[in-house]
This record gives C-alpha cells, sequence and structure tokens, in this order.
C-alpha cells in the first residue's frame, strides 16, 4: 500500500478584462457603471446614456457681387449704345422740314403758298414785301454776302432776300438792342458760311430768324431755339442748290428806285 503524498489544492485563475480570456464579468461591468473608457459610453445604438452629438453649423457663403455689377454696367452700356443709334438712325431719316416744324414759335410760310413769297424773279429798285422781315418775294438779281457777315447798320431787303434763295440763315435784331446782346449773336454768324446779320428797323421781337419761308422770333438772344432754327435749315433751305454765298453785295443801306424794268430768272 502506497502512503498518501500531500493533498494538492486546487488552483483559481482569475479572469478580468485584460487577461484576454472571455469576458469581464459582469459585476464588474455593472461596477464601472457601464462605462467605456474615459468615462465615454459605447458608440453606436444600444450603448449608455452619452454625449448628445452636436448638430453642425451651416454657413450660407455670400455671393460676390462685383462681377454681377460690372455684368449689369456693361449690359446697360450696351443697352445706350443700341438704342441711340437706333434714334440717331431714326433722326437721320427724317427731313429737316419735319425737325423745324417742331420747335415752338416758328412760322412756316410756304405752307402757305402765298404767290408774293413765293415769287423768285430778280426785279431792280425797292420791293415791297408781306413779311417783316421778309422771307421770299421778287428780290434783286445780286445777293447779300453771305460767309459769316456781320452788319452793323441795315442792309437792302431785296439783297439779303436772294441771300436767303441761296440757302442763307438772316438774323435780325431790333435797333437799339444792348451792346453785349449784339455780340451773343455775332458769335452765332462769324466764321460761318451761309450765315448774315444786321439790325432791322421796326422789329417787333428783339430777334428775328429767317430763311426762305421760315421764321423765328425770339425776345432772348440766349434762346436755345435759335441755334436750333440754324442747325436744322442753314443750307438745306435753299432753293437754288450748291449757289454761292460769295462774291455778293457788302454795302449797306436801302436801294434806290430804279428806272428799269423786271427781269425775270433766278440766279
Amino acid at each position: 500500500m502506497s502512503t498518501p503524498g500531500p493533498e494538492r489544492v486546487p488552483q483559481s485563475v482569475k479572469v478580468d478584462k485584460t487577461s484576454g480570456q472571455g469576458k469581464p464579468p459582469t459585476a464588474a461591468k455593472k461596477a464601472a457603471g457601464g462605462k467605456g473608457p474615459a468615462g465615454k459610453g459605447p458608440a453606436g445604438k444600444g450603448g449608455g446614456k452619452g454625449r448628445k452629438p452636436v448638430a453642425p453649423v451651416k454657413v450660407a457663403g455670400s455671393r460676390n457681387w462685383g462681377p454681377i455689377a460690372v455684368a449689369g454696367v456693361v449690359v446697360l452700356i450696351a443697352v445706350g449704345i443700341i438704342g441711340y443709334g437706333v434714334f440717331a438712325a431714326v433722326q437721320g431719316s427724317r427731313s429737316w422740314e419735319d425737325k423745324v416744324s417742331e420747335i415752338a414759335g416758328v412760322t412756316n410760310y410756304r405752307e402757305q403758298k402765298n404767290p408774293a413769297i413765293d415769287a423768285r424773279d430778280h426785279k431792280q429798285g425797292t420791293q415791297t414785301y408781306v413779311t417783316s422781315p421778309p422771307v421770299g418775294g421778287t428780290h434783286n438779281s445780286t445777293w447779300q454776302n453771305c460767309m459769316g457777315d456781320v452788319y452793323d447798320q441795315p442792309i437792302a431787303n431785296e439783297h439779303a432776300v436772294h441771300s436767303l434763295e441761296h440757302g442763307a440763315v438772316w438774323i435780325t435784331y431790333k435797333q437799339g438792342l444792348p451792346a453785349d446782346q449784339v455780340a451773343k449773336l455775332a458769335e452765332k454768324v462769324q466764321g460761318k458760311e451761309y450765315m448774315l446779320m444786321s439790325p432791322y428797323a421796326g422789329l417787333d421781337k428783339n430777334v428775328s430768324v429767317q430763311v426762305w419761308g421760315y421764321q423765328l422770333k425770339v425776345d432772348d438772344v440766349n434762346d436755345s431755339r435759335i441755334d436750333q432754327f440754324i442747325q436744322d435749315t442753314r443750307l438745306v433751305a435753299t432753293m437754288e442748290p450748291n449757289a454761292a454765298c460769295s462774291s455778293g453785295n457788302t454795302t449797306t443801306g436801302p436801294l434806290q428806285a430804279a428806272a428799269g424794268g423786271a427781269t425775270m430768272g433766278n440766279g
């Protein structure tokens, strides 16, 4: 019979979460409060109470208005250019008669068809005219020089009317008009072809501007209608296209009665 040896005591093996053998005891989990490392709960559903996720803040991007503003300016400029082109084309297609008819205060004697105004006969000596100053009618065979001439004394109607026939604008002003106002009118005439100017006796307005068949009377030498009338009628109101305004009469004063008869024709 064998002699019994010392009694063997069974050894117990402690298993924890770091042993790699199995799962940590349930009690250990509960003791830890069900939290993971650093007190954070497990991610995802079914975990313990964790920090509420923070909703991302959306930042609206600001719009760059610079290019939009530049594009708008370019469009406006383009529209302006196109609009002006259309306007200029329409204006260019209108007759000078249409343009001058829109000037307030202009009298159109051509539409009256008055034989005393429409007559273009050449006759020596003084003539009688139905308007004052005259805007047409029988006249002298010599025109008054109208190459930007400013006369300081009245000129013969008979010479001036012939200048109108050639397309000149004749500016007349009331005798005794202040010198500074006369100078203002002279600026519109001096150095400009198919323009002439002179004082006129008995004028009912301070200024009267006329071409063949049209007349504008105003009291203010600065009236913008004077310039508009000149612009719309000079040369184009001629009854004899390409007729000269140079080499005409340059003297002042009325004509003397002539002994001869009428001389028909144009010139």
